[in-house]
C-alpha cells in the first residue's frame, strides 16, 4: 500500500525531506516524476500508467501535503518502516486502503524509480 496524509495534517512540514522518493509536496505545489528518481521522459509506470516523468503534474492537494502514490514505496528498499509516519507529530500518515501493493510490488517500484541504468 502506499500511503496517504490525511486532513489532519498541520502543513510542519517533517515528513517531506524524509521521503527517500521525494513523493511528499506541499499543498498546491506542482509534482514532477522526475524529482527525486531517475526517470526521465515517456515512462510506463509498473501500474500500466503512461506517462512523461519530466512533465509538470497539477497538485493532488490544495490545503495540506500530500504524497504521488506513483512514487511512494512505504520507504521500502531504503528502510524498515515510511519514514513520513514515523515523524509525523499527529499521525496523519497512514496506509492508504485503496492503494494495496505487497512487499515485493513496492521493491520493485523502488527499483523502477531508482535504476540509474535505465536513463
Amino acid at each position: 500500500m502506499a500511503i496517504i496524509i490525511t486532513d489532519a495534517c498541520i502543513n510542519c512540514g517533517a515528513c517531506e525531506s524524509e521521503c527517500p522518493n521525494n513523493a511528499i509536496y506541499e499543498p498546491a505545489e506542482d509534482w514532477k516524476l522526475s524529482e527525486g528518481t531517475y526517470l526521465k521522459g515517456n515512462v510506463v509506470l509498473p501500474n500500466g500508467t503512461k506517462i512523461n516523468a519530466e512533465e509538470i503534474q497539477e497538485p493532488i492537494e490544495d490545503d495540506y501535503f500530500y504524497i504521488v502514490s506513483d512514487k511512494c514505496t512505504e520507504c521500502k528498499g531504503f528502510y524498515n518502516e515510511p519514514q513520513c509516519a514515523a515523524v509525523c507529530p499527529v499521525d496523519c500518515c497512514i496506509l492508504d486502503e485503496n492503494q494495496i501493493e505487497t512487499e515485493k510490488e513496492l521493491l520493485a517500484k523502488q527499483r523502477f524509480l531508482h535504476n540509474k541504468n535505465k536513463i
